[in-house]
């Protein structure tokens, strides 16, 4: 496997913006050397140290276990971590292991007794060595080797020393290199960084329910009674109660912190002539999108930020 691919991935899962420093001048460290075999993964030990603390979390991590995973945050950044969206939390925890999808998780020892976590998927896996522990008072910092498994030069070799502190008697992370780690501040940003996708695919989902609409009408000549009629069907061919026409997310009328909704005009659902009009507003204003998009019964599309509530013609015209 080439290195570079390998470390492209690297630098664009691990790091936002704000973490980019933390790795800033680490030069590459030596391979890690391992001798046990390798364990399968099992419920994790009680945490009495921040070594333990440290690998359990890195298997949290590798396997997406987000209840697993938020045991190991602090309070303060627990209640952040529950607050973002799904797909923020998932993209947060996969920076740990630099992989796209859940891992296979196991553990092996080297003959210091420090362990490595390895994380494999189809496409890649990594290892990770947890170093020696400092630990001074309630705090403990503790270096990390991180690799591609199938890296024999060390050319992928990268070290970064991770903070724990003791909060409550457990060992939670505290600090990612030289940078406290803060979802609070963090969040706000995030939030930012999806609300433009949200907007643009909200509006491309608008363009794909009316198309579907449309293909309905031509096929059952009449309008469907709901965008449930427009989703999978369950039996082996389509019909007018599911038309296999939409995602089953669209056909629920939720997709990507958007509610969509479908309202037929004049009360007939019947003919060429019917009319109907979409709406779609943020799930949750402010952190999953802004504006409000709505199609009116000609096909125009308007988009305003109405504070989360449904828009209506007299917003601007999308051009």
């Amino acid at each position: 496997m080439s290195t570079k691919p390998f470390m492209s991935r690297f630098w664009r899962l691990f790091f936002l913006a704000v973490l980019l420093s933390s790795f800033a001048g680490l030069g590459n460290a030596q391979e890690s050397s391992s001798s046990s075999a390798e364990k399968p993964i099992a419920p994790p030990a009680s945490t009495t140290g921040p070594t333990a603390a440290l690998r359990d979390f890195l298997l949290a991590a590798c396997s997406q276990s987000q209840q697993e995973f938020v045991r190991f945050l602090t309070a303060r950044n627990k209640e952040s971590f529950i607050r973002l969206t799904p797909a923020s939390r998932v993209a947060f925890i996969k920076r740990f292991v630099l992989l796209n999808e859940p891992g296979k998780a196991s553990v092996s020892t080297n003959p210091a007794g420090r362990p490595t976590v390895r994380c494999e998927t189809p496409d890649v896996t990594t290892e990770m060595q947890i170093g020696g522990a400092e630990i001074r008072d309630n705090l403990a910092f503790l270096p990390i080797e991180l690799r591609d498994a199938t890296d024999s030069t060390g050319d992928t070799v990268r070290r970064v020393t991770l903070g724990l502190v003791r909060e409550s008697g457990d060992w939670k992370l505290l600090s990612l290199g030289v940078l406290f780690l803060d979802l609070p501040s963090l969040e706000i940003e995030w939030d930012q960084a999806e609300i433009a996708p949200n907007e643009s695919g909200a509006l491309e989902a608008l363009k794909k329910i009316a198309e579907a609409i449309e293909t309905y009408r031509k096929l059952y000549t009449r309008l469907p009674e709901s965008l449930s009629n427009l989703g999978p069907s369950r039996a082996r061919q389509a019909s007018a109660q599911a038309a296999d026409l939409l995602d089953s997310d669209l056909a629920s009328g939720m997709k990507n912190g958007y509610a969509f909704r479908y309202v037929i005009l004049g009360g007939s659902s019947l003919g060429a002539q019917a009319r109907y009009e979409l709406a779609a507003t943020p799930l949750t204003y402010g952190r999953t999108g802004t504006r409000s998009f709505f199609q009116d019964g000609t096909g125009g599309l308007h988009a305003a930020d109405r504070q989360g509530a449904v828009g209506n013609e007299t917003d601007p015209l999308i051009k």
